[in-house]
C-alpha cells in the first residue's frame, strides 16, 4: 500500500470489505480524477458503478498514497440532487513524471504532475547534437535537477521525438531534422541515462504528435471525442495521430499516421520519403517562410518566425497569400484523412493551429468540399489546446502504469 499511515487502521471488518471489493477500482478511479471527468465523490460513484460508501474507501485509499484530494466542503455536481459531495482533485503536492521532449531547434524537461499539469521546467536548449545520446544524457541530467529542487517522488520518464518509433524495439526511424542515425534505439538509450542519473521508474518513448494527441485527448481539445484525429507542424515537418475509443491507433510496429507523407501537391518540393509534394514539405514553417518570400534567419526557430508573421504582418499580400496556399494544402489533406478515418474531431497544432486561427472558413470549406462529410454536416476543426501538449503526453507514458495500478506509485 502507500508509505503513509494506514487510513483504514482500527476501522472495522466492514470497511475493509469495502476498500476490498473497491481495489480494483483503484486504477479506473484514479484515471477519472486525473482526466477531471470525476470532480466530485458522487460523479465518481456513478462513473464506476459501485456504492457510495466503495466509492468512499476508494477515493480514501488513493489519497493515502498521495495522489488525490478528498475536500469535504460542498462541491455539488451541476444538476445533482441531495447532500453536497465531496470534490475530488489531483494533490498538487504529489508525485511527478519526468518528460523530456526533443525537436529540431532544440529539447527541454519538465515535471509534470497528474491531471496534466506542468511542475516545473527547465531552460531550453537549442543545440541538438548529432549523437543520441549526448542529447539525451543532457536532457535528463536537467531533468534529475527539477526532481532535487522540487524533491518530487518520480515514478518514471517519458520522451517524445519528431520521429516514427518502431515497436517494439523503441527505434527513431526518420530522425529526419536532428541528424541523427536513422534505427537509433531512443527507448533503450533514453532508458540508460534515467538509470544512471538516478531516477526511478520506467522510461518511455514515442512520437512527439501522438503523445501530443493522447495529451489532447485527456487534457485538451480532444477530451470527449471518441475518433480523435491530430495533424501538426512544429518546428520542422508535419505529423499525425489517431486516438481511437481513448487509445492511440499506433498500427502493427508504431508507424501508423504518417500523415506527412500525404502528397498534396503532385508538382511540389520533393519529399524526404522519395515522394514530391507531401504534407511534410509543403505545410510546414519552412514551407511558409518560403512561400510568403522571406529568408529563414538564425535568430529564433522557424515555427516561431512562422507565428510572428501571421500575427504581425498578415496584412502584406505576400503573407496573406502564403497563408491561403497552404491552408489549401492542408485542407486537401485533411480531406483525404477525414475520407479514410471519419474522425469525429480535429484538432491542429503548431503553425497548422495558426493557419486555422487566420482563416477558419477557408481551412473548413477545403475540408468540406472534398470529403464526403461535407454534404452531410461536417467535423469540428480545433486548435489544440495545451501549450506543451508534446511534453504532457510524455509524461502519460510514465503516469500509465500508475494509472494501470496506483498500488505501484513509488513511496
Amino acid at each position: 500500500m502507500s508509505g503513509k499511515a494506514d487510513p483504514r487502521a482500527g476501522e472495522g471488518t466492514t470497511s475493509r470489505t469495502r476498500l476490498d471489493r473497491g481495489r480494483g477500482a483503484l486504477g479506473p478511479a484514479l484515471e477519472l480524477v486525473h482526466t477531471g471527468r470525476a470532480p466530485t465523490r458522487a460523479v465518481l460513484t456513478a462513473e464506476l458503478g459501485v456504492t457510495r460508501a466503495t466509492a468512499g474507501a476508494v477515493a480514501a485509499e488513493l489519497e493515502a498514497l498521495g495522489l488525490i484530494r478528498v475536500d469535504a466542503r460542498p462541491g455539488a455536481a451541476a444538476g445533482s440532487q441531495g447532500r453536497p459531495s465531496h470534490r475530488l482533485s489531483v494533490a498538487e503536492d504529489g508525485p511527478v513524471a519526468l518528460a523530456a521532449q526533443i525537436h529540431a531547434d532544440g529539447f527541454r524537461a519538465a515535471l509534470v504532475g497528474l491531471g496534466g499539469r506542468i511542475v516545473a521546467t527547465a531552460p531550453g536548449c537549442e543545440v541538438v547534437d548529432a549523437d543520441p545520446a549526448k542529447v539525451l544524457g543532457s536532457v535528463v541530467e536537467a531533468g534529475a535537477e527539477l526532481l532535487r529542487q522540487t524533491g518530487r517522488r518520480c515514478v518514471g520518464a517519458g520522451l517524445a521525438v519528431p520521429s516514427a518509433v518502431a515497436e517494439p524495439e523503441g527505434l527513431a526511424l526518420n530522425p529526419l531534422h536532428l541528424a541523427w542515425p536513422a534505427g537509433a534505439p531512443v527507448r533503450e538509450i533514453f532508458a540508460q541515462q534515467v538509470r544512471a542519473a538516478g531516477i526511478g521508474g520506467p522510461a518511455f518513448a514515442a512520437n512527439d504528435v501522438n503523445l501530443a494527441a493522447l495529451a489532447e485527448h485527456r487534457h485538451g481539445a480532444g477530451r470527449g471525442a471518441r475518433d480523435l484525429l491530430c495533424v501538426a507542424t512544429g518546428h520542422r515537418g508535419v505529423g499525425g495521430a489517431l486516438v481511437l475509443d481513448g487509445r492511440l491507433h499506433t498500427g502493427s510496429s508504431g508507424l501508423a499516421l504518417e500523415v506527412g507523407h500525404l502528397a498534396v501537391n503532385p508538382e511540389g518540393r520533393p519529399c524526404h520519403c522519395g515522394s514530391r509534394g507531401c504534407l511534410d514539405v509543403e505545410t510546414d514553417p519552412l514551407a511558409f517562410l518560403t512561400a510568403a518570400g522571406r529568408e529563414p534567419g538564425p535568430e529564433v526557430s522557424l515555427l516561431q518566425q512562422s507565428y510572428d508573421l501571421i500575427r504581425e504582418q498578415y496584412a502584406d499580400p505576400a503573407v496573406r497569400t502564403a497563408t491561403e496556399t497552404l491552408i489549401d494544402r492542408l485542407g486537401r489533406g485533411l480531406a483525404g484523412l477525414v475520407n479514410i478515418l471519419n474522425p469525429d474531431r480535429i484538432i491542429l497544432g503548431g503553425l497548422h493551429r495558426a493557419l486555422l486561427d487566420a482563416d477558419p472558413e477557408r481551412l473548413r470549406a477545403v475540408v468540406a468540399g472534398r470529403s464526403l462529410w461535407g454534404q452531410s454536416g461536417g467535423v469540428p476543426i480545433l486548435p489544440c489546446g495545451l501549450d506543451h501538449n508534446s511534453l504532457v503526453g510524455a509524461a502519460e507514458l510514465a503516469w500509465q502504469p500508475v494509472l494501470d495500478d496506483p498500488l505501484g506509485v513509488p513511496a
